[in-house]
């Protein structure tokens, strides 16, 4: 069945995204200032990036967030902890984390649930004593490189985590989303949690699919591009 959200509805799914290592603060910048404009659910930055975005979204209703063990996700977890703490001190809201891949490829899904049970269970205790906000914890599994077997798995450990969304992908992996990414990993998870998808979607067509597939936010340097078709189709 297709839903198709009102515009402010459809803005508040887009993270508009901006991970170019070559970034210059005017780039970001101007990112924000669109994003703000657009009333966009957040902006994604490198850490270096946070402090800058948040002085310009921090009393605004765009969440910055910024990435963990980005983009290869083989940092320990005790990297991944110092990166995630130091994001959110410098006030990031949402955390776009990458899981090792390579305990994925290699079946030690033990591992996985150990990596995510710290980082979760860091977060949301420190979020209570010293944040006093909710930290959004979002999980990128690449499902590019992944079998289906091994989306489901990792979707489940995702989600018993206690992670607020599992994104598909990086945009830096050898594909993007697709839709049966999406459609998969929601025959596996409840609505508890949100599925955000990224990589490739540069359209309202691209983002409407998604949606209809079961997506929740969506990840993209495009966000711009699609408010604007929404418009010229239904503003009139």
């Amino acid at each position: 069945m297709i839903k198709i959200l009102t515009r402010e509805q459809l803005a508040k799914t887009i993270d508009q995204t901006l991970l170019n290592p070559l970034a210059t603060p005017k780039e970001v910048e101007h990112l924000c200032i669109n994003a703000k404009k657009e009333h966009f659910a957040a902006v994604v930055v490198n850490p270096t990036n946070v402090v800058q975005a948040v002085k310009i979204l921090g009393a605004t209703d765009v969440k910055v967030c910024s990435v963990i063990g980005y983009p290869l996700g083989a940092n320990t977890i005790e990297t991944k902890i110092f990166e995630s703490r130091d994001c959110v001190k410098k006030g990031a809201g949402e955390l776009d984390v990458v899981i090792n891949l390579g305990a994925v490829k290699n079946g030690d899904y033990g591992y996985i649930e150990r990596e995510l049970s710290v980082l979760v269970n860091m977060i949301r205790r420190e979020q209570i004593a010293e944040y006093n906000r909710h930290i959004n914890i979002k999980i990128i599994i690449e499902t590019g490189i992944l079998s289906r077997d091994e989306v489901k798995k990792v979707s489940s450990i995702v989600e018993r985590s206690g992670a607020d969304f599992i994104k598909t992908s990086t945009g830096f992996g050898a594909k993007g989303v697709e839709l049966d990414d999406v459609r998969l990993i929601r025959e596996v998870v409840t609505r508890n949690i949100g599925v955000k998808a990224s990589g490739g979607i540069r359209t309202f067509e691209d983002a409407q699919a998604l949606i209809d597939a079961g997506a929740t936010r969506l990840g993209t340097s495009s966000g711009i591009n699609i408010i604007k078709e929404y418009s010229t189709i239904f503003d009139k």
